[in-house]
């Protein structure tokens, strides 16, 4: 990684649940983890604050959490809305920090099964600054916008599930 130079998530994948509770972080999205890590294998996972899905990101994400609630406390403040800067930092800085092997396979935490709605199958979603870890029938759920997604989803775990038949 250069320095100063963001890391970006970009691409899609699709997993699903291995026999021991395992799923796979896509190629790409494993590469840019890493190197936001510094090579260090540590996914970093938090509910999103306002889809039913997770956000994944590397370590180095973190260094920018003071400069964006700087910037939306500040944004708040021009449109004379309350913000709670201590429930926003809770937020970016709860983040779990999960490892995952050479070949990107990790053990989601129990409780992010329930905050992102997940069960057997995980699409992910690259976002720029991060990504998101869905539940395709969450992601269903989303309206205008979220077509090229959603028709990603669907090709992807009906090729997952095309594999795991083959099995």
């Amino acid at each position: 990684m250069e320095p100063g130079k963001p890391i970006t998530y970009s691409g899609q994948g699709f997993s699903l649940l291995g026999e021991k509770g395992r799923f796979v972080l896509p190629p790409d999205l494993r590469k840019a983890v890493r190197e936001s890590g510094h090579g260090e294998r540590l996914l970093c996972l938090a509910k999103h604050p306002r889809w039913k899905c997770l956000t994944g990101f590397g370590l180095s994400r973190a260094d920018q959490f003071e400069a964006e609630l700087d910037r939306e406390e500040e944004i708040a403040l021009e449109r004379q809305q309350d913000f709670d800067r201590d429930m926003r930092a809770q937020q970016l800085y709860g983040f779990a920090r999960v490892l995952f092997d050479d070949s990107g396979r990790f053990i989601l935490p129990e409780r992010y099964f329930k905050l992102g709605g997940l069960t057997d199958r995980v699409f992910y979603q690259g976002g720029g600054k991060m990504f998101t870890l869905w539940n395709p029938a969450e992601l269903a759920k989303m309206g205008t916008g979220w077509e090229d997604a959603q028709e990603a989803c669907a090709d992807l775990e009906a090729q997952a599930m095309a594999g795991k038949e083959r099995r």
